[in-house]
């Protein structure tokens, strides 16, 4: 220790670079001498330090590759399109990392199997060929489905009303005794009275002979004041109980006049063809 009121000035040493040889055991390890100049010394650098640096930079160049590039993941038991996305930041997370990998996940992104091979950072995936193809063919069947359509309701709102079932030409019948006997069968067919043609004929040959106009002026309904009177010789109370509608009202009409005795016949007897006399 220097005495007190004295100062003295250090002199400066230096100190030049040299090996120093260290022996242990026989080796022999040659440790370099640095020599310094200055009070400062070189920055160092702990272990510690270096591991906390070392992920950041590690994580920035995966990153960065991710970026660059899509990256391929096999999923392992356990995880889930949630954790994955985490692990590798996806931006958009699972949902964005689930349209990238909608074919190799499925269509329930709740279940990926063991596996299966993921990117990371792919873009949706268009739709599968099997899809396409389907839609496709749909698109065009849809479009001639909607297009017959159309034509189908253009071709029933400018078709012509479709022109209705022509008449039935009225039947016509000879003014004579055929042809009253028939069109008297033709009213009775539409009323249900029964009869024949050969029941009607033979009845009206043996009451009037076929006269329309023959009146019996001289039995018991004559001498009553209702004399029989047309074709089947009906008196005028009968005829009028037993007219048909349709049917002329006057009783020497010879359509009115034979149907209305056929409808009396068939109550009284059961029909026309059940009369071989007087009735």
């Amino acid at each position: 220790m220097p005495a007190q009121g004295k100062h003295r000035r250090p002199k400066s040493v230096s100190l030049g670079r040299g090996i120093a040889a260290v022996t242990t055991g026989g080796a022999v390890l040659a440790l370099p001498v640095l020599g310094a100049t200055t009070a400062s010394a070189a920055p160092v650098h702990s272990v510690a330090a270096e591991k906390a640096v070392a992920p950041v930079s590690v994580t920035a160049q995966v990153n960065s590759v991710t970026k660059a590039a899509p990256t391929k993941h096999s999923v392992v038991s356990g995880e889930t399109l949630s954790k994955i996305a985490r692990e590798y930041s996806v931006s958009g997370g699972w949902k964005k990392l689930y349209e990238g990998n909608r074919k190799a996940v499925g269509e329930n992104p709740n279940l990926i199997h063991p596996g299966i091979t993921l990117t990371i950072g792919a873009k949706a995936a268009a739709p599968s060929d099997a899809k396409a193809g389907k839609a496709a063919k749909a698109a065009p069947a849809a479009e001639r489905t909607a297009t017959a359509e159309r034509a189908d309701r253009s071709e029933r709102t400018t078709a012509a009303p479709a022109a209705a079932p022509a008449a039935a030409a009225p039947a016509t019948y000879t003014n004579d005794l055929d042809g009253w006997i028939k069109e008297s069968l033709a009213v009775m067919a539409q009323h249900g009275i029964p009869g024949s043609y050969e029941g009607i004929h033979r009845n009206i040959i043996r009451e009037s002979s076929g006269n329309p106009n023959a009146i019996n002026n001289w039995d018991s309904n004559a001498v009553k004041g209702t004399p029989s009177k047309g074709l089947l010789q009906v008196i005028d109370p009968t005829f009028q109980a037993y007219h048909v509608p349709g049917t002329s009202t006057d009783s020497y009409d010879p359509v009115a006049n034979i149907t209305a005795a056929c409808n009396y016949a068939a109550d009284r007897y059961g029909s026309i063809d059940n009369v071989f006399g007087a009735y």
